[in-house]
């Protein structure tokens, strides 16, 4: 059974990238894909979390890490890290777009500033990821691409305007590009996380009546750890996944399929 299983999911010698990978989320990620035997680059616009997170997974005995400062916003950038990368481990074969950021501003006071950071590190950020690695991968025949969506993408949430905007067309995108690419060798799909609230998430957006409303839309009534996305992330990334794409996979403890 477990050499069964080890083929059916076998990711050793992979190479993934992960964009936003010092954070809450991706950080995990980067961890998950280490100990299933991949080579990670560890991409992050704050290069000391990116840093932070090589450093534990070297500690953790995993040697072939890599991490890079990239604005996910600017093509140039993902262009550098690309041939950094496969000068580094020969190849790329996934990549997670996982940068962005949110915020709570009311609609009314919505700045152009703030909406366009918003969608530039999630939505253009993503699209920038998939148009630079993805014609790598396209060219190559084979990768897969892990976009982020959100329990925002549809419905929206209240309080995260932008955010539910771009996480929308990430979903759209993926969709798009897992039709595009079908014939191609490339698998494009998207990872639903639920809440799993950093300590800027519970600073902003959860009141404790938001929370109870949250945890009462949640048929497990608990919020997510980043590491219960990283199962979801290893299969969509495997072979075990060959005939999935264009797929969103929702790991919300069952948010989306609440109603009354």
């Amino acid at each position: 059974m477990n050499n069964y299983l080890n083929k059916l999911f076998n990711l050793e010698s992979k190479v993934v990238v992960i964009t936003g990978a010092g954070g809450h989320l991706c950080s995990e990620m980067a961890r998950g894909f280490a100990r299933a035997g991949c080579a990670v680059a560890v991409l992050d616009v704050r290069l000391e979390k990116a840093v932070a997170v090589e450093q534990e997974i070297k500690s953790e005995g995993f040697d072939k890490v890599i991490s890079l400062a990239i604005d996910v916003a600017i093509k140039d950038q993902h262009v550098t890290a690309l041939d950094a990368i496969v000068a580094k481990f020969g190849h790329v074969d996934i990549l997670v777009n996982g940068a962005g950021i949110n915020g709570p501003t009311p609609f009314f006071d919505l700045s152009l500033d703030e909406w366009y950071s918003i969608l530039d590190s999630q939505l253009t950020g993503t699209f920038l990821g998939c148009q630079v690695f993805g014609e790598y991968m396209v060219k190559r025949g084979q990768g897969a691409v892990i976009n982020i969506s959100s329990a925002s993408a549809g419905p929206p949430l209240s309080k995260a305007f932008t955010y539910s905007i771009a996480k929308a067309g990430i979903l759209n995108l993926t969709q798009n590009l897992g039709r595009e690419w079908g014939t191609k060798g490339v698998r494009v799909n998207a990872l639903r996380p639920g809440f799993l609230p950093t300590d800027w998430n519970r600073k902003n957006f959860i009141t404790p009546e938001r929370e109870n409303a949250i945890l009462g839309h949640t048929p497990m009534a608990r919020y997510g750890k980043p590491s219960e996305l990283v199962g979801a992330t290893l299969w969509l990334a495997s072979d075990a996944a060959s005939f999935v794409t264009g797929a969103e996979v929702a790991v919300d403890g069952g948010f989306s399929c609440m109603t009354i």
